[in-house]
């Protein structure tokens, strides 16, 4: 039986431990290695001390450089049956190359998030405007949806994005596939191990520094969310987690407000049983956040805003409160914090949107075989989504032209 090949093309080595994203990429390589696929994992970016160990699980690494013919030559000597794109940027620089070098090989994209609905949400919020619609229609929409457009299936962790994709741009759900956080079930027996609401304390929140939207939360609870919290929430305080702090973020550090910077920390869902809750009073972003999943993970109960919540719980209750609005969020805060029946409430809630809407085994198999016969039937496939091959072109020629450009300049 031939072996079967995936190759992963990365914007950076994955980080489980920094950042949502390297656990999701975690998760994708997981899946394909329950399936016994052979997977090369490719990156131009340099590794950092916190890079997953991919060659412990049998991952073939590949050092590639951006704008070199090299990247031709491994990839026609590799010939993979799938390539994965982590996110657009990665697939505008590579994918022409993988088109021309292995024309049979499945491109996948790997969204993440759309990068453009997040990069609006912020400027409204930058510029104190209310978002629309019409906010999207960007030159980085332009750039994310062609690189959607030209792969033959798009990974889309959130369903609220996939109605944005569907409804607002009219992208064909042909080309589009819903696939949130890959979780284990939460048993009863971990549940029986978690810390019980008397042996937590304190607040935190956690988020990789370099994402925007953790940095300005992290501003808005310096700001405006924690002077009233530590008022009406006598002793207790308020921690602050996550990977790449830089010195505007630990000169936030504030002892006596009882508003610590910790910065990174080994293990979130470790950290995160500790404490009586997880507030996240986000403002902007897109996608799903993978904090509240730790926290739901470790029985540890949230409170953040619509944004932060959008698309994670589908009809079912929130493990905390959600609320928009300052003052009613740090009224719901104390609360939750103070009251052991609605915290324990809270926690159930969370068991039960891990357990219905985001448990592996109802997204892996089908997943799996959805790409088996997209590849069996990829001529029909990309016929009907022909705009994939108009895009790949035209559109395309100006990056694989002035790729070759930056290549033959380099040479000399």
């Amino acid at each position: 039986m031939k072996e079967k090949r995936v190759l992963f093309i990365g914007l950076v080595w994955p980080e489980p431990t920094s950042s949502a994203a390297g656990f999701r990429m975690m998760q994708l390589i997981e899946t394909f290695l329950d399936r016994s696929y052979q997977i090369t994992f490719a990156s131009a970016a340099a590794k950092s001390p916190y890079s997953a160990p991919l060659k412990s699980r049998g991952i073939t690494e590949q050092a590639i450089v951006l704008n070199s013919d090299s990247f031709d030559e491994f990839i026609g000597w590799l010939q993979p049956d799938i390539v994965v794109f982590d996110r657009f940027m990665i697939e505008e620089q590579y994918g022409w190359r993988v088109a021309q070098q292995c024309p049979g090989a499945l491109r996948v994209l790997d969204t993440e998030d759309l990068h453009f609905l997040r990069q609006a949400r912020q400027a409204c919020v930058k510029n104190k405007d209310d978002f629309s619609f019409q906010e999207l229609f960007t030159e980085t929409a332009k750039r994310e949806i062609a690189s959607i457009l030209r792969c033959d299936l798009s990974l889309i962790i959130s369903e609220s994005e996939m109605k944005i994709l569907t409804e607002v741009f009219r992208i064909s759900p042909d080309i589009l596939y819903y696939l949130p956080f890959l979780e284990d079930e939460i048993t009863v027996d971990e549940a029986n191990t978690w810390k019980s609401f008397e042996e937590r304390r304190n607040l935190l929140f956690i988020g990789n520094f370099i994402h925007e939207p953790n940095w300005h939360t992290v501003q808005y609870l310096k700001t405006t969310i924690w002077p009233v919290l530590r008022k009406i929430l006598h002793k207790v305080e308020l921690h602050i987690y996550g990977a790449y702090p830089t010195q505007k973020v630990l000169q936030l550090h504030n002892p006596k407000e009882n508003f610590h910077i910790k910065g990174r920390t080994d293990s979130a869902k470790d950290t995160m049983s500790n404490y009586r809750l997880l507030i996240a009073p986000i403002q902007f972003g897109a996608g799903v956040k993978g904090k509240f999943i730790d926290a739901m993970h470790t029985g540890t109960p949230t409170v953040t805003t619509s944004i932060g919540a959008e698309a994670m719980k589908g009809n079912l209750s929130w493990n905390g409160f959600i609320e928009d609005e300052p003052e009613a969020f740090c009224q719901k805060t104390m609360a939750l914090y103070n009251d052991k029946v609605a915290w324990a409430t809270a926690q159930a809630n969370g068991i039960r949107i891990i357990n219905e809407r985001y448990e592996k085994r109802k997204y892996q198999a089908d997943f799996m075989t959805n790409l088996s016969l997209l590849k069996v039937q990829l001529e029909k496939h990309r016929q009907h989504n022909f705009i994939s091959q108009i895009l790949l072109h035209h559109t395309v020629q100006s990056t694989k032209y002035m790729s070759l450009w930056i290549a033959e300049k380099n040479k000399q």
